[in-house]
């Protein structure tokens, strides 16, 4: 089967490179720039399996000009300030039976693909990998975390999602076929949006902020905004790991970030709208009260304005 994978990003680049050591067939998308990169460099994991030095794999690239017919599988892994793009790049590579299977973080990503695509072409799904890309372009791994979930968005345990998990598996990472992709969706927003919020908003680590008075109350204030939004969605998260995520927002000497707070800080756009202001939205449209996350908000907002203002 034919994997897709778009973009060479933290997440795409490092879920593609593992596949294809693996011997899937996977073929990269990529914007002509980052082709002519790869092609000179090569893909590289510095720092592979969080224990130090380097992997490079040589990678099979294609641009949008150059998709000549649909693939089995499509991974989307992209920032969802390229979303647009991706999606508009996406379509001769998308056929009736292929599995576009995205990596985002949130829910705004699937109504947009569900309504090019259709939504029984699209999966639920969710990584946890620690990555990020260095100056050279390079993917840079913190820790040896790599694991994926997905499913179908209804909930059933379809051939087709065991399909993809098979092709997906043995790879050098964890993967799961979930019967409940949404809900699993939901508790990692649950996690990724106090923990963006928080570092963004006090431009801190978890140690520094945790280290301050009142610095625990507000991870601890987003926290219980973003549950209780999940649970008035319909999707609650276990107290357990409500209390394990304030936990893990408030542990003194910390050095966690957000990659929202890695963006903030190297100067790039951030994903403050898909999984910031969306999550709002959703709040209010459930009659939930998130001011805390919404003070983040407005600071981030203001911070694009001025990046794209130039400073």
């Amino acid at each position: 089967m034919r994997i897709l994978v778009t973009g060479a990003g933290a997440t795409g680049g490092f879920f593609g490179a593992r596949l294809a050591q693996a011997g899937r067939d996977v073929t990269f998308l990529v914007r002509p720039g980052r082709a002519e990169v790869l092609r000179r460099r090569g893909l590289r994991i510095i720092g592979a399996g969080g224990a130090g030095g380097t992997e490079t794999i040589s990678p099979r690239l294609i641009t949008a000009a150059e998709i000549e017919a649909p693939y089995d599988v499509v991974l989307l892994a992209v920032k969802a300030t390229a979303l647009g793009g991706a999606i508009a790049d996406l379509g001769p590579a998308v056929g009736p039976g292929t599995a576009v299977l995205p990596f985002l973080n949130g829910l705004a990503h699937l109504d947009l693909l569900n309504e090019r695509f259709g939504e029984k072409s699209v999966l639920g799904g969710v990584v946890r990998v620690l990555t990020d890309l260095n100056a050279d372009g390079d993917i840079v791994q913190f820790a040896p975390m790599a694991e994926m979930v997905l499913g179908e968005q209804d909930g059933s345990l379809s051939s087709r999602a065991r399909d993809v998990g098979a092709l997906l598996g043995q790879a050098g990472f964890d993967v799961d076929v979930s019967s409940a992709i949404l809900a699993a969706m939901w508790q990692k927003w649950v996690f990724i949006a106090p923990a963006g919020a928080l570092t963004c908003l006090m431009r801190g680590t978890v140690g520094d902020i945790a280290a301050v008075p009142g610095g625990s109350a507000l991870a601890e204030g987003l926290v219980a905004e973003a549950a209780a939004t999940a649970a008035a969605a319909g999707y609650p998260v276990a107290a357990g790991d409500v209390a394990g995520i304030a936990a893990l927002l408030t542990r003194p000497g910390s050095s966690l970030v957000s990659s929202m707070y890695r963006d903030v800080t190297a100067g790039r756009p951030t994903e403050a709208e898909h999984v910031l202001a969306d999550l709002a939205s959703r709040a209010r449209a459930l009659a939930v009260g998130t001011p805390l996350l919404d003070l983040a908000i407005l600071s981030l907002r203001v911070y694009a304005r001025r990046l794209g203002a130039g400073g």
